[in-house]
């Protein structure tokens, strides 16, 4: 059975420990699925508090990217609605410019065992560079800008892409007013959408 089949994988990647070697924290794979789920947010890689939690966008990141989709902590962690799975599922560590990119291991050797089991998915989110490039093909050093503003394009796919919810992007959403007044109505009507029940 398919449920019996995600188990297995989410056991298994929990336990994950390719990289453990290059893990400044050790491993602590942060993931969240269900058979049911109906939403997926696909995100970069945890950061240092969530590594220490194990709970996923337990952060500043976490309140703003939940008020932009309109839902409250009990909707969101909800696993039966809505599945969290990073590019990245471990802290990669810290460098100059903020955290480290997810490791290159990481979605190759999960996510072709993982998404194909999350059979009831109705809208994929994409946040952030590194999942716009392995999600949507977008080619890395293309701006983010120009992925979010070509969010039509996307959504006639199932998928919307946002900048990362980090307060390090507060300069980016001064500048670019469009993707509150234009697309954040659109996307809490497409998560409220995607989560109704009579569907």
């Amino acid at each position: 059975m398919t449920s019996d089949r995600l188990d297995k994988v989410l056991t298994d990647l929990r336990a994950c420990r390719i990289c453990a070697a290059d893990l400044p924290l050790g491993p602590r794979p942060v993931v969240q699925a269900s058979g049911s789920s109906r939403l997926l947010i696909v995100s970069q890689a945890p950061g240092r508090k969530v590594h220490e939690s194990g709970i996923p966008f337990d952060d500043v990141s976490g309140q703003r990217l939940r008020q932009w989709l309109g839902l409250d902590k009990a909707t969101f962690y909800d696993a039966s609605r809505v599945a969290i799975v990073p590019m990245g599922f471990c802290f990669p560590g810290t460098g100059r410019g903020g955290d480290l990119p997810p490791r290159a291991e990481c979605a190759p050797s999960w996510h072709p065992r993982l998404l194909p089991l999350l059979t009831q998915l109705r809208l994929t989110l994409v946040i952030g560079q590194y999942a716009q490039a392995g999600m949507l093909g977008v080619p890395r050093g293309t701006r983010l800008t120009d992925t979010v503003q070509a969010w039509r394009d996307h959504l006639s796919r199932g998928c919307l892409p946002l900048p990362h919810p980090s307060p390090r992007n507060r300069v980016w959403l001064k500048r670019n007013p469009w993707f509150e007044t234009a697309l954040l109505p659109v996307l809490r009507a497409q998560v409220a959408d995607a989560l109704a029940s009579d569907r």
